[in-house]
């Protein structure tokens, strides 16, 4: 069985591709999970999951992930390791860029989870973000909508950091 478990949601397939990227780059050691069919006994086995989330609007949540938000309060994080994945639009929603990554965050913070996998907010044109703690962001940043050049970059520095880090 795979130790990575990566639970997404996607709307117009943005998140679900960059998810794709990610599994790509682990390799056998990660397996995905749409939101729209996953319970917390999917996310229970997993010592590894990152949180793929796109802020929609104003700071909201996808739709599938309004759904889940309840069922990640139900998964046991003791001894695992944590992270995010948001995509949003930096220059269309400066104030409220990655804000689901907050949300998400919020819920789980207090549950035992160790949190890795943080990326600098340099390279991006944003205003306020629940996202961001302690200057980082949450998890990885992307922004499809303005950056898409530099996704694929940014997916490989990141994966690397986690194999690093998801010991």
């Amino acid at each position: 069985m795979a130790k990575i478990g990566i639970f997404f949601g996607s709307t117009e397939g943005n998140t679900e591709r960059v998810v794709g990227q990610i599994q790509e780059a682990f390799g056998a050691d990660a397996e995905s999970f749409n939101v729209n069919s996953a319970t917390a006994d999917d996310m229970q086995p997993f010592p590894y999951i990152i949180l793929a989330c796109p802020t929609w609007e104003i700071g909201q949540l996808q739709e599938d992930w309004e759904s889940f938000i309840d069922e990640i309060e139900k998964v046991d994080y003791t001894g695992k390791k944590v992270t995010y994945l948001g995509l949003g639009d930096a220059d269309g929603y400066p104030d409220t860029f990655l804000d689901a990554l907050g949300t998400i965050h919020d819920r789980i913070k207090d549950k035992g989870a160790k949190f890795v996998g943080a990326w600098p907010t340099d390279g991006y044109n944003f205003e306020a973000s629940k996202g961001v703690v302690d200057g980082k962001f949450l998890g990885l940043a992307i922004d499809e909508d303005n950056q898409k050049d530099l996704t694929a970059g940014r997916v490989e520095k990141w994966v690397a950091e986690l194999k690093k880090e998801f010991v």
